[in-house]
């Protein structure tokens, strides 16, 4: 089996690479990633010790590029992990991320259809249904749930999954797609929320939280996002879109001051800033379809993962010290100051 992984050298794509690795050493995996500025290749020094795997730097839009590795490697499998994902970043500049959401996709799409590909699945996102009530804890997003996006990043996603259903229903390209909850773990890009508060927390920095920081989201340990995925390209079923969620709901408030305090800071480091322009309230999902079809539950409880997550913080500094530094400075300032 050979699997091309797009976006391998980001958060969820390079732990679905490692993951991949120690569960079925004998596949083979390839990486692509354009390394813009959410991708870094160190990421991947561990995978790239093993001699099946082989990496490329490009571009899902790129379509020379592109149809030039999917007809030299022949992947059996392609799992479309690259995206622009900050919402932040969508409000500030849609045009990448119509670009690389849709028009990356088709791409990939193409290309797949060109040279046979047995299979491909789109890595979606829970945002595409909007959000939920605060004061409904029983709504819960389901596969049939209408789509209802609220920022162009998730427009973008809303837009792929669809061209995907299309791809499929016109031209009977095999995929499937899964919705997923807010990812945490290892490697993640220090703006999303949780790695950006243990490294603000650490260097006793302000620590920015939108609004009153009442927004709920539902957490899935990464390692539970990459088993799910790889049961669907086990099991799961042609045309079909599977939602994996960690039914681990919480405000972000309390995260924040969970690490706070595992951390020993204090709660005065707290700085409350002007909230996100269309800012989704609640995101829950109803995991039912997964686990009734494939047998998939979430296994990594939230108590348990986010301490695993600070202390991989702790002991890797090096791997975001050096994201923190350069661009992504002049992008927190962009965002965060004078709010």
């Amino acid at each position: 089996m050979k699997i091309l992984v797009t976006g391998a050298a980001g958060f969820i794509g390079s732990n679905f690479v490692f993951y991949e690795q120690k569960l079925h050493p004998d596949y083979e995996i390839v990486g692509l990633d354009s390394l813009t500025y959410a991708g870094n290749l160190s990421t991947l020094e561990p995978a790239m010790e093993n001699d099946r795997f082989k990496f490329f730097k490009a571009d899902i839009t790129d379509r020379d590029a592109i149809f030039k590795i999917v007809s030299e490697e022949k992947p059996d499998v392609i799992v479309n992990f690259a995206a622009e994902s900050h919402v932040d970043r969508s409000i500030e500049d849609p045009g990448v991320f119509l670009r690389t959401n849709i028009l990356g996709t088709q791409v990939l799409m193409d290309a797949a259809r060109e040279y046979g590909v047995g299979r491909f699945h789109q890595v979606g996102t829970d945002e595409v249904y909007g959000d939920l009530p605060l004061d409904r804890p029983d709504l819960l997003f389901t596969e049939t749930t209408p789509i209802n996006t609220s920022s162009p990043y998730s427009a973008s996603k809303a837009s792929a999954d669809l061209l995907a259903m299309a791809y499929h229903r016109t031209f009977g390209l095999p995929l499937t797609i899964s919705r997923c909850s807010n990812n945490y773990g290892p490697y993640q890009f220090p703006e999303k929320l949780i790695p950006l508060m243990i490294a603000n927390a650490l260097a006793d920095k302000p620590l920015p939280v939108y609004g009153e920081g009442l927004n709920v989201r539902d957490w899935l340990y990464v390692d539970d996002h990459c088993k799910a995925i790889d049961m669907i390209l086990s099991n799961g079923k042609i045309g079909e879109v599977y939602n994996i969620g960690g039914h681990n709901e919480m405000a972000n408030i309390d995260i924040v001051k969970l690490i706070i305090g595992y951390l020993g800071k204090p709660e005065s480091l707290i700085t409350y800033v002007t909230d996100r322009k269309g800012h989704d309230m609640r995101y829950a999902i109803d995991p039912k379809k997964i686990s009734d079809e494939l047998g998939w539950s979430p296994e990594t409880k939230f108590a348990d993962g986010i301490k695993l997550t600070i202390d991989w913080y702790l002991h890797n500094k090096e791997w975001w010290e050096n994201i923190i530094s350069g661009e992504y400075r002049k992008y927190y300032a962009e965002m965060y100051d004078g709010r």
